[in-house]
């Protein structure tokens, strides 16, 4: 059950960041630095491994956030953005 649950989330993320994609005529680069529309989901979270959030004296920061993931982010909603202090 609880795989099933799990496997449904990732269709599902998986099918709106290529429908966001597809929607503004986007890509974004794959493993070999090559443009794609449909990129695979687990990749997006792999390019996503090396961010950290870091706390200084009360200040929060984002550390390794590139223009790529910058990017990456744009197609996804207002929620993900804000975790990454982008919003």
């Amino acid at each position: 059950m609880v795989m099933g649950l799990c496997l449904l989330v990732y269709s599902l993320g998986h099918r709106a960041l290529r429908q966001c994609l597809k929607r503004g005529s986007q890509t974004i680069q794959n493993q070999l630095g090559k443009p794609t529309a449909t990129p695979t989901l687990r990749w997006v979270f792999q390019c996503f491994m090396s961010i950290y959030l870091l706390t200084l004296a009360c200040l929060k920061q984002i550390s390794n956030l590139s223009e790529q993931r910058c990017w990456i982010l744009q197609f996804f909603g207002a929620p993900c953005r804000k975790y990454y202090l982008l919003c």
